[in-house]
This record gives structure tokens, C-alpha cells and sequence, in this order.
């Protein structure tokens, strides 16, 4: 523990907890366990809970339920992670005004400092320590409901601690975190199903059919109803408009202010997410109106993120577009070179990539959708990500490798320096590579104006 006089701050405190994390890491629940048993078990003084797992997606669906409870008039606690700018915005705890706000300082501290004493010197992850801080803070303020993100797999997750909830969805899932959740998508698929639990309704959005093989036969074993995509509802854009056919409900509905087409895939899943809730808990129903209005309001920052103004889209100056979005493995990159190719078949401009990855991530599956529909890639470390990210040289490397015209730079403004240097006219940039990146780039942002 820091041995300040003054009240330690948050950054203090979550400093000292990484000196606890196990010098061998197992994915196992016994920590985090022993730990909510010392605090009370205020995992069992929840909510209603919604627990999240998948590959890509979870945030998009977990920001698309929060807009839609919140347009609904009740209120939502949401657990996420990794944060973007500060941790504080991991734990969003319901407030007065009936919105979802990053936890504050004060709060914080207090949860940490308390969750720290009884933990008195054992060995635990940091996520561990700070997920049993998180449900703490969400079982002293009330709320209708809690939207919760796994963090890594769902099995041995850390947010798997809850024995009873209320709806469980799992999004779309392709091979990442392979060091740690397994060489195949059929392992990987078995660690997100560990979520499902007996007689509670599980929602499945767009999967392999190898991966929902596994998720039907994890289901079938712990006695857990599914409602999965392409069977028991469907979503597709339609005349400008969002279609979810669920049963025999058809909703028509608004497109999701989130852009790509990967998203009609989200928001539908989390409408039939929203409309499944509703029916288990009445007082949890969401009518069509609050679905419209949460469709036209959602919010996800670093997913395909428009940056229309500050420090950084000054620097590619008039007409030029500034994207941002943090995803990093191999399906992501599909997913956003189609939405580069949606954007160019309305308003075409030369493409530029800006990327910064993770050592461990999947380098060459992320850029090689991206051959041929971008001018050039400029790779760029990633300041202060907690792991050893790809060296902006190795980076280029592998894109040059790809049959991609690649540079490495220094950092972020300097790439936006040389593409800005380049050829007269508007152009559209997209950084991406990495959540931490797209954190990275929102805290220049900041600091820069």
C-alpha cells in the first residue's frame, strides 16, 4: 500500500495492486472468489446482470443496451474494459439523472481502498482485484439493471462470478487471445460459452458454424435456452432503415448512429437482447420507441469514432476525414476495410492507414483485408501500452510483406504530418491497430486543445 500521508489517488492504488499479480497466471475464479467472499459477497446484491462475451462486438452491444435502457427511463450500471483515456471510465455507475457516468475519483478510491485491505497482501490480477472493486460500487448504488463485459474468454473470466443472471449474449467470435484461451476457435468458442448458465436465456448473435456448434453443445449440457441468429431472429438493412425479425415480430426500425455494416450485426443482437430481457423481467420491457431513439443516440467512442474537430483533424486540414477505431485482430480488419469500401463507394478519397499494434496480436491477418484499398499504411509505437507492442518498424515490415506501400513513424502527429504533406485534395485516415492506440490518440485530443 502507498505509504503517503494524503489520501492515495486512484492511480496510486491500482500501482500498488499490480505488484500482487501472480508471478504464473491461471485463469481461475478461486481468487476473485475468496476475495468477494471477504467483502461480503456483494456479487449476490446486484441488479439484474447481462453478461457480455465474443470476440468483436461486446462493447458495440453493450453501448446499444445502455442506449436503450437509458432511453427506456430506467437506469444501468456498465462494466467494460480496457478503458480508452482513464480507468475510471471502465465502471459507469447509474446517476441521479438517469444516465450511466464514469465512476468518480472519490468513489474509486474508496472501492479500491477497501477491496485492497481485505484482499491484506494475496496474490491476485489486477483485473481481478479491480472487477470485485467494480461490483462493490455497483451493489451500494441502485440500479434497474447491470450491463457486464467479460474481460478476456468468459469461463474463468473474472466477471463469471455471477451464478444467476439475468440474460447472457455472446457475440460474434474468431481466434484472438490464442496464447491464452487456446490454439482453435473451437477452444476459443468453449471459453466464451462458459457464460451460459442453467435455465438462463442466452442470446447468440452471427457465428461460424463450428463455433456455434460449440456454444449449442455447451447449452444442451448446462440447460441454457438459446436464441441464435440466422434461426430464431435476423437483422438486415433494408431502404435505409434497420429490419430485426425476431419470431414472429418484425421491427422496423432506424440504422444505428454506429457505422459499418458489421454493426446492423450488433445492434440486431442487442434488440433481440433488449426484447429476450423484457420478457423475462417485466419491468425491464423496452418499447419500440425507446429502441428508436437508443438507435439514434448510441454512443461507443474508438468505434469508427468521426473526429470532425480538435488538434489532430486540424492537421489534414479542409475536406480531410479523421477515423478512429481500436479494433486489432483479423475479423476486425475485415470488418473495417468493408466499411472503408462503404464510405468509398459514397464519397471517394485516397485512403490512409495509421497503425499501432500489440506484440501478441495477429499483425498481418489485421492489414491484409486492408491490400489494395489503402494508398499506404504508417506505422507508429503505442506510448505507454502495458505490454510490448509491434515495433513501428517490424509493423511496416509486415505490411510491405502484404504488397502494401508501408512507413514507419515516430508517433501519431507525425504521420498526420506526412499524410497531410502528400498530394493536394481531401483524404480519408483511419488509425486503428489497438484500443490502447485509439486511448492514446482521444487523450492528444484532449491535451492538445
Amino acid at each position: 500500500m502507498t505509504s503517503s500521508t494524503t489520501r492515495p489517488t486512484s492511480d496510486a492504488l491500482l500501482a500498488d495492486m499490480m505488484l500482487l499479480h501472480p508471478k504464473l497466471i491461471d485463469l481461475s475464479l478461486g481468487r476473485v472468489e475468496r476475495l468477494l467472499a471477504k467483502l461480503g459477497h456483494p456479487e449476490k446484491k446486484l441488479p439484474p446482470v447481462v453478461h457480455i462475451a465474443g470476440t468483436n462486438g461486446k462493447g458495440s452491444v453493450t453501448a446499444y443496451l445502455r442506449a436503450f435502457t437509458e432511453a427506456a427511463g430506467k437506469r444501468a450500471h456498465v462494466y467494460t474494459s480496457p478503458h480508452l483515456v482513464r480507468f475510471h471510465e471502465r465502471i459507469a455507475l447509474a446517476g441521479d439523472d438517469g444516465k450511466a457516468h464514469a465512476i468518480e475519483e472519490d468513489t474509486l478510491v474508496d472501492v479500491l481502498t477497501r477491496v485492497h485491505a481485505v484482499n491484506d497482501g494475496d496474490d491476485i490480477t489486477q483485473f481481478e482485484i479491480t472487477t470485485a472493486a467494480a461490483l462493490l460500487a455497483f451493489s451500494e448504488r441502485p440500479a434497474d439493471v447491470l450491463l457486464l463485459e467479460v474481460g478476456l474468454g468468459g469461463r474463468l473470466d473474472a466477471t463469471n462470478v455471477i451464478a444467476d443472471p439475468a440474460l447472457t449474449v455472446i457475440m460474434p467470435i474468431s481466434m484472438d487471445h490464442a496464447e491464452k484461451l487456446g490454439p482453435t476457435i473451437a477452444k476459443i468458442a468453449f471459453e466464451k460459452a462458459g457464460i451460459l448458465k442453467r435455465g438462463v436465456p442466452g442470446i447468440v448473435s452471427q457465428q461460424p458454424d463450428d463455433v456455434l456448434a460449440v456454444l449449442e453443445s455447451r447449452a444442451r449440457l448446462v440447460g441454457a435456452p438459446l436464441t441464435v441468429w440466422g434461426r430464431d431472429y435476423d437483422a438486415y438493412e433494408q431502404a435505409g432503415r434497420l429490419i430485426v425479425q425476431q419470431n414472429d415480430r418484425l421491427l422496423d426500425l432506424p440504422l444505428p448512429a454506429l457505422i459499418g455494416r458489421h454493426q446492423i450485426v450488433n445492434a440486431g443482437t442487442a434488440v433481440a437482447a433488449a426484447l429476450t430481457l423484457g420478457e423475462r423481467i417485466p419491468s425491464l420491457a423496452i418499447d419500440e420507441r425507446a429502441l428508436e431513439a437508443g438507435l439514434r443516440n448510441v454512443e461507443w467512442p474508438a468505434r469508427m469514432q468521426h473526429l470532425t474537430s480538435g488538434p489532430l483533424p486540424e492537421i489534414l486540414g479542409e475536406g480531410a476525414e479523421l477515423w478512429l477505431d481500436g479494433g486489432h485482430n483479423p475479423a476486425a480488419g475485415d470488418m473495417l476495410a468493408d466499411t472503408l469500401a462503404t464510405l468509398d463507394e459514397k464519397s471517394p478519397k485516397p485512403v490512409y492507414l495509421i497503425v499501432g499494434m500489440m506484440g501478441q496480436k495477429d499483425a498481418l491477418g489485421f492489414l491484409a483485408p486492408f491490400r489494395g484499398l489503402v494508398r499506404a499504411i504508417y506505422t507508429v509505437p503505442i506510448p505507454g501500452a502495458h505490454e510490448a507492442p509491434h515495433s513501428e518498424e517490424n509493423l511496416a515490415e509486415v505490411a510491405r510483406g502484404a504488397g502494401m506501400q508501408a512507413l514507419d513513424r515516430k508517433n501519431v502527429i507525425n504521420a498526420l504530418e506526412t499524410i497531410a504533406g502528400l498530394s493536394q485534395g481531401p483524404k480519408r485516415v483511419l488509425i486503428c491497430g489497438s484500443l490502447y492506440l485509439a486511448g492514446h490518440v482521444l487523450s492528444l485530443q484532449q491535451n492538445l486543445e
